[in-house]
């Protein structure tokens, strides 16, 4: 797909996001297909947001931290909070906006969630609805029983604390541009103007992690990008630091109770 089509295919989306929001009916639901490499601007919309992959990965940025999404989770958005949704994959995207009404006993925080098989196939059913379906009819009673899903959603834990410390913010980003890097915080602390410990007590601070546990966070959320991408095993562990696939499959078993193989099954 050349420039300008890309640049009409995220117009499109964009401004058929817009005119959901205004959509009179609780829950509303839209298929939206983005090339690897794409990336949405910074935006909020008024309704809250599920952003769900049925294939590829996603990135969900906000100023507190980033979400990742592999295949078959997604991500929890409250209405009205600033995002941005990095793809670097080919992605199949379907979303749910909730109204704030229905809302309200939902999540009030961005959190990465586990879709369960019903769930999936009530989203596939609901994106091909008219927007402005009966409300009273199968389609309004499909959609009761997709709120009635989100409300037990179980949350999973991908996500990354993003520090706001500047010195710190530095060590993140160059962290999650190569999680392979492996200095310590006295190595940080030549370069950041100030001391390892002060470091530390500012990583636990701001980001309620240690940084060791942090940067094996990054390493993580990096590792699921490279295998959802189609990156084996061993290619993704020597990438990420690791000295053999056998370290890298605990670290990746202890975080997330499989391995990477039965993750992705």
């Amino acid at each position: 797909m050349d420039g300008p089509q890309r640049q009409q295919t995220h117009q499109d989306n964009v401004d058929r996001v817009q005119a959901l929001q205004d959509v009179p009916r609780p829950v509303v639901a839209a298929a939206t297909d983005y090339p690897a490499g794409q990336a949405t601007r910074w935006h909020s919309h008024p309704r809250a947001q599920l952003v769900y992959g049925i294939s590829g990965v996603m990135a969900v940025t906000t100023e507190s931290g980033v979400w990742v999404v592999p295949p078959e989770r997604a991500v929890w958005v409250p209405g009205g909070m600033a995002h941005r949704v990095d793809f670097p994959t080919d992605v199949k995207m379907r979303s749910l906006w909730v109204r704030a009404d229905a809302a309200q006993t939902l999540p009030n925080a961005c959190c990465v969630v586990t879709v369960s098989p019903l769930l999936r196939e009530l989203i596939r059913a609901a994106v091909d609805l008219p927007a402005e379906y009966d409300t009273g009819g199968p389609a309004g009673r499909l959609m009761a029983v997709i709120l009635d899903q989100l409300r037990v959603l179980d949350q999973a834990p991908l996500h990354l604390p993003w520090p706001e410390d500047p010195r710190l913010k530095r060590i993140a980003e160059k962290l999650a541009d190569d999680p392979a890097l492996d200095a310590g915080l006295e190595d940080w602390a030549r370069t950041a103007g100030a001391s390892a410990r002060t470091l530390a007590r500012l990583f636990v601070k701001e980001t309620g992690m240690t940084f060791g546990a942090w940067r094996q966070q990054a390493r993580l959320l990096k590792a699921l990008e490279l295998l959802a991408a189609g990156q084996g095993v061993t290619a993704t562990a020597l990438d990420l630091g690791y000295d053999s696939p056998s370290a890298f499959i605990a670290m990746f078993k202890k975080a997330l109770g499989v391995s990477p193989g039965k993750y992705f099954d």
